[in-house]
């Protein structure tokens, strides 16, 4: 019998039945099941592109759903939940990023998931997972934040205590290390310039 869950992608923007929600707001464990179920896959992949760290992905996700019956209680309607529940992930992997410390650093972590193995990625995103995990992780996440998730630079500026031009320049360096490595060596003299003199 062929799998009928939506794709991962599209999992957020399933509709929560009224019923369902009413009954996570009361904390009730079969509603807050159901709603892990529906939504665990996306939240994960989100949060594993985010931080290119399978366990500290996993640690946010479960975070985020243990807190989820309390939190749901804040919801307003205004967006659908599955959007509402996508910035919560995101959030919990900004938070991770602060409390490890990442912001500063120059290296993504080393206990990183390989795109060929159980990260429940497609073959045809290995190629783009990779070129991700080769990014430093505040750098990684602004550019998931605002090419894959579509925050503004305005937002992820100020999720990180930081300006919108900020962000901006955080992006222009996650593309331009996304480009083909220049053979001259010249890029790389550059990269070494803008670290020591940019905003990051």
């Amino acid at each position: 019998m062929a799998d009928a869950r939506p794709p991962v992608q599209d999992a957020f923007f399933q509709v929560l039945e009224p019923p369902r929600l009413a009954g996570l707001r009361r904390g009730e464990r079969a509603a807050l099941a159901a709603v892990f179920e529906r939504y665990q896959r996306a939240a994960y992949n989100l949060a594993l592109r985010m931080l290119g760290d399978g366990p500290a992905a996993e640690d946010v996700v479960q975070d985020v759903f243990l807190r989820l019956p309390g939190a749901a209680a804040r919801f307003r309607g205004e967006a659908p939940f599955g959007a509402w529940l996508r910035r919560l992930v995101a959030n919990g992997c900004i938070d991770e990023i602060r409390r490890r410390q990442w912001l500063d650093r120059d290296a993504p972590p080393e206990d990183r998931v390989d795109p060929a193995t159980g990260a429940g990625l497609a073959e045809a995103q290995a190629e783009a997972w990779a070129l991700l995990q080769g990014l430093p992780p505040k750098v990684r996440a602004v550019l998931v934040l605002n090419v894959v998730e579509g925050w503004t630079h305005a937002e992820i500026g100020a999720q990180f205590g930081q300006s919108e031009s900020w962000s901006k320049s955080i992006l222009s360096r996650a593309l331009r290390r996304l480009q083909p490595r220049d053979p001259t060596g010249e890029e790389a003299a550059h990269e070494r310039r803008a670290t020591r003199s940019g905003p990051a």
